[in-house]
């Protein structure tokens, strides 16, 4: 198969499950099993076509939130927002430093993924009847920060996925935690893409090619931008737990088959 055959799936499969609760990477480390392996810098890098397609949905709420910083709840948002961002980079850096790679392991890949699924459908049943907030409190905003780290020591756990399910335990309602989760998702996986980018250019980091990494980028990034739009009107009247058994299907079918 041609390499960049190849990258244009890798980059539907990103712009496809970025943003669903189902584990970007670890579906980008499955796939490659099949598509041949790719280097860490590949797999982070086109992380950042999502980030460009949130922020075209987004566009609206992010200008607001920015030119309307001098308004208290604004700022209040903002503050949220920077305190989970500084809480995720800082716990990154440190696991990166103690030299946390991405496993080429199919095992932990699909326990994370299935118990992720089980978690998902649990808590949705846990929350019928129960009564949501719009508001983002504090608590809710330091939890979603280390959940991001979650995900980044567990392939397969979800970043989106592991920041949705704790703001729905404490009560945030599936708009606002996808708001949130998605929005934190921006400087997060910017900041994780310019990592990657200087570690490559400083020949820390193994050789890619940059043609393959943009093209990637660009099919993720118009993917994404599909996937997002439709998922916020999904939301609305549905809720997670068919992500829940798709990621129960997954990681057995991965232990079952793929061992």
């Amino acid at each position: 198969m041609p390499d960049w055959i190849a990258v244009v799936i890798l980059g539907i499969i990103e712009g496809i499950t970025e943003f669903l609760p189902v584990s970007s990477t670890g579906h980008l480390l499955l796939a490659e099993h099949w598509l041949g392996d790719r280097s860490e810098l590949f797999n982070v890098v086109i992380q950042t076509g999502a980030v460009v397609a949130v922020l075209a949905v987004f566009a609206g709420r992010a200008k607001a939130l920015l030119f309307g910083w001098r308004e208290p709840v604004n700022r209040d948002y903002l503050a949220k927002l920077a305190v989970a961002f500084v809480l995720t980079a800082i716990g990154g850096l440190t696991l990166k430093k103690l030299g946390l790679k991405l496993p080429k392991e199919v095992s932990p890949i699909a326990w994370a993924t299935l118990i992720g699924g089980v978690l998902f459908v649990i808590v949705e049943l846990w929350l019928r009847g129960r009564k949501a907030t719009e508001s983002v409190s504090w608590i809710v905003a330091l939890a979603v920060g280390l959940a991001q780290l979650v995900a980044v020591a567990f392939p397969g756990a979800s970043r989106s996925g592991t920041t949705i399910l704790i703001a729905l335990v404490l009560g945030l309602s599936r708009s606002s935690a996808m708001e949130f989760s998605f929005l934190l998702g921006i400087p997060t996986l910017l900041a994780a893409g310019a990592k990657e980018t200087l570690d490559a250019m400083k020949g820390h980091e193994p050789h890619e090619s940059w043609m393959m990494v943009a093209l990637g980028t660009v099919v993720a990034a118009v993917t994404a931008f599909a996937v997002v739009k439709w998922l916020l009107g999904y939301v609305r009247n549905h809720t997670f737990t068919p992500f829940g058994y798709y990621r129960i299907a997954v990681g057995i079918a991965i232990l079952l088959f793929l061992r």
